[in-house]
């Protein structure tokens, strides 16, 4: 873990620093995942990132968010849209304070539609701001990874998410995926009538071709895919011609 003298070291170069801010979420996960699922994915995420660019600051999660849709089910916990966006804003002006000047958002919960308007709305007031993974890093990391579901089926405690955990925390996963395949493809209501309209378990993926094999590429293939938002963020490029990704769609 760093201490503030490993902080001021880093600063001393003069090069831009990055600090990547994992959001997570707490809300169900079907019978086999924990509630922390989407916090347990994007740490992962954040922490590989980390280990690969020794430019990046890794922070502390972002436990809670906007799991709204996931009400039905005991156990999940949310914030409001405002709070979550507050609380971004937030963190990236402590960080520019103390001498940080780039932030990239890694999203492990599709729910957070707030953070592409965080991102949009301070790289416009000439911020170095980014959010990770876009749907584009999910499909190339599935891609290498050989995972079979498409991201429109795999939204929620599926084959991706499920092949993460099995990785990185194999303790977390409880017996049951095996046998907890579940489709719903068209899910055009989910914002009026949440998940519980869609799926009586929770789930909405095949959790069943899940594979630690499989965590572990994925993974791989988002550190390859962030090297592109590390150049964005450190670019030289005046900020009103910067391009960012907009919202996030891993899995919800």
């Amino acid at each position: 873990m760093d201490t503030t003298e490993d902080i001021r070291a880093r600063a001393v170069g003069g090069d831009t620093q990055v600090a990547v801010l994992p959001v997570g979420s707490f809300e169900q996960h079907g019978p086999y995942l924990p509630l922390a699922t989407d916090t347990l994915v994007a740490c992962a995420v954040a922490r590989e990132i980390a280990a690969a660019y020794p430019a990046v600051r890794l922070l502390p999660p972002v436990t809670v968010s906007c799991s709204h849709e996931h009400a039905a089910w005991p156990g999940t916990v949310s914030i409001s849209a405002v709070t979550l966006y507050a609380v971004v804003r937030d963190i990236a002006a402590s960080l520019r304070r103390s001498g940080v000047e780039a932030l990239v958002v890694v999203n492990g919960h599709g729910g957070n539609y707030v953070l592409g308007n965080v991102v949009q709305e301070s790289t416009a007031e000439g911020h170095r701001m980014a959010l990770f993974p876009a749907a584009e890093d999910w499909e190339a990391a599935g891609e290498r990874a050989g995972v079979e579901t498409s991201l429109l089926s795999d939204m929620h405690a599926g084959e991706i998410e499920t092949s993460i955990l099995l990785h990185c925390h194999p303790e977390s996963v409880r017996p049951g995926h095996e046998s907890t395949d579940f489709l719903a493809d068209d899910r055009r209501h989910l914002l009026s009538l949440g998940m519980s309209a869609y799926t009586d378990s929770g789930v909405i993926g095949r959790p069943s071709l899940a594979s630690a094999e499989k965590g572990e590429k994925l993974l791989a293939g988002l550190v390859e895919c962030f090297g592109a938002y590390l150049s964005v963020v450190t670019s030289d490029r005046e900020p009103g011609a910067w391009t960012t990704s907009t919202t996030s769609t891993t899995s919800s």
